[in-house]
């Protein structure tokens, strides 16, 4: 089989330039035969002719819009090969009709214009201006309608900040377990009492929604001046007999289960408790109690607070010449024997006494603690039945626990009227890291009994 060569022109305005599109086909011998030297070309002279007329009439086409599309098939490689598969078979067609039966005074079929194929998962070549970056500004908190807490020094409700807390007697022997609503305190003191035990007092920033609280138990003195340092109005049922003229001589607002009134108010017993561990307080009878006696229900408006705390996102980490280690820490009271364990992952200080986990009994979670301070006290028998005078006035030593570290403290207080501040070994005031606080109360004349370990295996 020979070959020869058809050599056709198409020009198509690119960027206001010709390109030439040169095609090959095959013709068989018997085509090749029937075409005449003259008749090949005619047909090629006549080919021309119509060429160059479909190519005048598409520079006149003025249309944006079929020039666009010329533009973009022509960029295209893939559509450029798809014209030049058509007008090839276009013009091998021409060329074999014009030699298949036809007189010569005929002219050739007009040369069809180059059809677009448009294939569906072909995509537009545009040109695409890339999406500026969105700018993310993050609004600033600025707590609008809250204030820190005195008790805690994080953010809350406004009101609720400057409403005054309530402290609560609380009992804590292994017979008065679990206690209810202790886990909603927000500082907890815990002190000696007669035979080698302790009594707990919570103070609460909202009480108004305690579904239990309790067992309420009596007053010691020295409990109620702790609570006066915070400005709380003071909740117990009866006192020892040292403390009653303080608590009937008007300083202090106190609610009293001896009062009739306030029992009714205030306190419910619970059947399923015997006495004394059966009296118990809720939110809304703390309420009708702080209604009752007309108490004030907001701070003094030149209340400062009792502790400093540190700022946000600033936490506290000790250091210093005292600072050690303190992943376990045992206040040293001999009958309940609690201690606290540290949770690095949390940073909060998780209690346990009598031998296990201490508990909440209204949802039975753990009690934790941000911070701990250890406050040594003068600490004296007062008769035979084991009543104690613990000193809450003056100056003593200490720890402060946090974050898994504890330094040296000493504490000073000028009257019952203010409140305790405590100091680093440089003089200044220590500054408690946010969240809740236990101040345990120890005897200074029995140092030895504190015990902050480095690690947990070394516990006694």
């Amino acid at each position: 089989m020979k070959f020869f060569k058809i050599r056709k022109e198409c020009r198509i305005k690119e960027d206001n330039r010709p390109v030439v599109v040169t095609v090959m086909n095959e013709v068989d011998k018997n085509a090749q035969n029937r075409l005449k030297r003259t008749e090949d070309r005619k047909a090629e002279d006549k080919g021309t002719d119509m060429e160059n007329e479909w190519i005048y009439s598409m520079e006149q086409d003025e249309s944006e819009k079929t020039q666009h599309r010329l533009h973009v098939l022509v960029k295209n490689r893939y559509f450029r090969k798809k014209i030049m598969i058509g007008m090839l078979a276009a013009a091998s067609a021409g060329m074999i009709l014009s030699g298949c039966g036809k007189k010569e005074e005929e002219a050739p079929a007009p040369l069809p214009k180059p059809q677009t194929i448009v294939e569906e998962d072909t995509e537009p070549v545009e040109d695409t201006i890339p999406d500026e970056e969105e700018t993310v500004v993050e609004e600033e908190d600025t707590h609008e309608g809250e204030a820190k807490s005195f008790l805690t020094g994080e953010w809350i409700d406004e009101k609720l900040a400057r409403q005054r807390p309530v402290s609560c007697m609380i009992g804590n022997t292994d017979s008065a377990l679990p206690q209810y609503g202790i886990g909603q305190a927000q500082i907890i003191y815990e002190a000696p009492v007669e035979g080698g035990l302790t009594r707990l007092m919570g103070i609460f920033q909202d009480y108004k929604d305690i579904e239990k609280l309790g067992s309420v138990r009596s007053s010691r003195l020295y409990y109620a001046y702790y609570s006066m340092g915070f400005d709380a109005i003071y909740l117990h049922y009866g006192q020892a007999s040292y403390a009653q003229g303080f608590l009937e001589s008007g300083q202090i607002d106190d609610l009293n289960g001896l009062d009739y009134a306030v029992d009714q108010a205030v306190i419910y017993r619970d059947s399923s408790r015997k006495a004394p561990h059966n009296a118990y307080a809720t939110g809304k009878g703390l309420v009708a109690g702080v209604e009752l006696k007309k108490y004030e229900t907001e701070y003094a408006d030149d209340y400062q607070g009792h502790y400093q705390f540190a700022q946000d996102e600033e936490p506290v980490v000790l250091s210093g010449s005292s600072c050690q280690d303190a992943a376990v820490v045992q206040p040293g009271y001999l009958i309940n024997k609690p201690y606290f364990e540290y949770n690095s992952k949390d940073g909060l200080y998780y209690r346990y006494q009598y031998g296990s986990k201490h508990i909440d009994g209204n949802d039975s979670s753990q009690l934790a603690v941000k911070n701990i301070l250890i406050q040594n006290s003068s600490v004296r028998t007062l008769d035979d039945k084991g009543y104690l005078e613990i000193a809450t006035t003056g100056e003593g030593t200490g720890w402060y626990i946090t974050g898994g570290k504890a330094v040296s403290l000493t504490w000073k207080r000028a009257d019952h009227f203010s409140p305790t501040q405590y100091f680093d070994s440089d003089g200044n005031e220590i500054l408690l890291n946010q969240g809740k606080t236990w101040v345990c109360i120890t005897d200074s004349s029995h140092l030895d009994r504190v015990h902050i370990y480095e690690d947990a295996a070394q516990m006694q």
